[in-house]
C-alpha cells in the first residue's frame, strides 16, 4: 500500500501537531505527517515542525486563500489527508472542493454548542465555565467550508465540577486531545 501524506493545518503552539506527528511515526502505519502549514510565523508550531523534521511552510491568511499559491504546495507534498490543529482561519472553499471529506477538525467543546466564528481555544473554556456545563469534551468532525458544522465523527466527553476554572477545563480537554486525536485520524483514514 503507497504512503499516504498528511498536512497538519496550525496556528499555535503546537501540541496536537507534534502529538500527530509523533503517533504516525512511532506506529509505522501507512501513514506520515508529511507537511505543517501555519499562518503566524512565530507560533510555536513552526518550532515544534523543524525540530521532528517535518517540512513547514508559513503563509498569510492571502497565500491561503488564493488556490494558485496553496493547491500547488499541498499536490507538491502529495497531501492525500488535512487535519486541522489549532488553525484559527476558515478553510477556503476551493480547499474543501479539492479535499472533499479529506479535510478533519479538532474542537475543544462538544458541537453543536460553543462552535462557530471566534469560539476557539481559551475562548472556549471560558464560555463553557461562564455557561454553568457540567461537561466538556473534544468534537472531532469533517470540515465544510463552515466554522464547526461539519459532520461528526467523533465525540468524548468529560466531566466538570461547579469549581472547574477555565485552565481546568483547558487541562482535561487537552487529555482528551491527546488520548483520541491521532487514533481517530488513523481509524477514520487508515484503518481500513
Amino acid at each position: 500500500m503507497a504512503m499516504k501524506n498528511i498536512a497538519v493545518f496550525a496556528s499555535g503552539s503546537g501540541s496536537n501537531a507534534e502529538n500527530l506527528i509523533r503517533y504516525f511515526n512511532d506506529n509505522q502505519c501507512e501513514a506520515k505527517v508529511n507537511l505543517v502549514i501555519c499562518n503566524k510565523q512565530n507560533a510555536g508550531v513552526v518550532d515544534r515542525a523543524s525540530q521532528l523534521g517535518v517540512d513547514c511552510v508559513v503563509l498569510s491568511k492571502d497565500q491561503i486563500n488564493n488556490s494558485e499559491t496553496l493547491l500547488p504546495i499541498l499536490s507538491g507534498h502529495n497531501i492525500d489527508i488535512i487535519v486541522l490543529a489549532g488553525f484559527l482561519l476558515l478553510i477556503p472553499q476551493f480547499l474543501v472542493d479539492n479535499y472533499e471529506n479529506r479535510i478533519v477538525n479538532i474542537h475543544p467543546a462538544l458541537l453543536p454548542k460553543f462552535g462557530g466564528k471566534g469560539m476557539y481555544g481559551r475562548h472556549v473554556h471560558e464560555a463553557v465555565v461562564a455557561a454553568g456545563e457540567n461537561e466538556t469534551g473534544i468534537t472531532i468532525h469533517y470540515v465544510n467550508g463552515h466554522y464547526d458544522s461539519g459532520d461528526i465523527i467523533f465525540q468524548a466527553k468529560v466531566d466538570l465540577s461547579p469549581d472547574d476554572t477555565a485552565d481546568d477545563v483547558e487541562v482535561k480537554v487537552r487529555q482528551l486531545e491527546q488520548i483520541h486525536f491521532a487514533k481517530v485520524i488513523y481509524n477514520t483514514f487508515f484503518s481500513k
